[in-house]
């Protein structure tokens, strides 16, 4: 993947590390304690920040001075979402200790959890730059869902009791699917309208979905594009057969549908339901458009 390398961090600078402490179960405390101690040994300026919640993240990095160097996301996927959004100024490097449940951006880039291996790739500061996108007006920088998979969220807030796990995930599909009934989407790319009734939606910057359905091979992170996927139908064998189709060949396949654009806007008969990057965020209708700015992740 297309990748730059800068300075080493100059000796001196200003660095924030912004940890979800019950990431992890609570080992994501620890290791942003770590990576603090770590980062002053390089001679960094260095503030420890723990998040209270969600969009804690967000305004601790709205509020920081504009003289970072470098700001490192310890948690999951929410976390890394909250500091790319709040930041002032998109340039500055991100690095990403990951202790999440997800971690898609992380096995995507082969980041480590090893606290030492990942103060080394901070040293060294080679940095990727990433397309994100806006949906409704909120960032998005991994998968943006319009139907099944955005019901399957909804199932997870409703009996949401503590920490979210993976099989969190797994029966909340089983219960969105045993309710589903597909609805008629009209969706609109860069202006031309290329489905009218089409039955779930999936738009993405990552190279796989919740790091096991694979996707399109050839996408670039960086060509100011993302790849829409469409279910025809969306029926609940059209569903389950396309994801088990991706466990093992890169979608699109059998029935479904891939575009490239940087301007969707999703219609529908009725309300339907749609997630950014796993988070529940309202219901239709949906416009995403790719942001102007790219973000620049620190990858070995």
């Amino acid at each position: 993947m297309p990748q730059e390398t800068k300075p080493t961090l100059a000796r001196g600078g200003r660095a924030l590390v912004v940890a979800n402490p019950i990431s992890g179960r609570g080992q994501a405390q620890r290791a942003a304690r770590e990576a603090s101690e770590g980062l002053r040994s390089q001679g960094l300026r260095t503030e420890l920040f723990f998040t209270e919640g969600r969009g804690s993240a967000f305004e601790k990095l709205r509020r920081s001075e504009e003289d970072l160097e470098l700001v490192v996301s310890v948690g999951g996927d929410g976390t890394l979402r909250e500091v790319f959004d709040g930041l002032v100024d998109p340039a500055i490097p991100v690095g990403v200790l990951p202790f999440g449940t997800g971690n898609i951006l992380a096995r995507q880039w082969r980041l480590p959890r090893d606290v030492h291996r990942a103060l080394e790739i901070f040293r060294r500061r080679n940095v990727a730059a990433l397309d994100v996108s806006r949906v409704n007006g909120k960032l998005s920088f991994l998968v943006t869902g319009i139907g099944i998979d955005a019901e399957a969220i909804r199932e997870v807030e409703r009996h949401r009791r503590g920490p979210i796990r993976k099989a969190s995930y797994v029966t909340a599909l089983a219960r969105a699917l045993a309710r589903h009934r597909p609805p008629e989407l009209e969706i609109e790319l860069d202006g031309e309208p290329v489905a009218q009734g089409s039955g779930s939606c999936l738009v993405t910057h990552a190279a796989s979905y919740a790091g096991l359905l694979k996707l399109a091979t050839d996408a670039r992170p960086d060509d100011g594009l993302f790849e829409v996927y469409l279910f025809p139908r969306g029926t609940r064998l059209e569903l389950l057969a396309g994801g088990l189709r991706a466990l093992w060949s890169p979608l699109p396949t059998g029935s479904v549908r891939m575009f490239r654009g940087s301007r969707l806007t999703v219609r529908s008969k009725g309300e339907v339901p749609y997630q950014i990057d796993g988070d529940l965020g309202g219901t239709t209708p949906v416009e995403v458009t790719v942001d102007p700015n790219r973000y620049h992740l620190v990858v070995p």
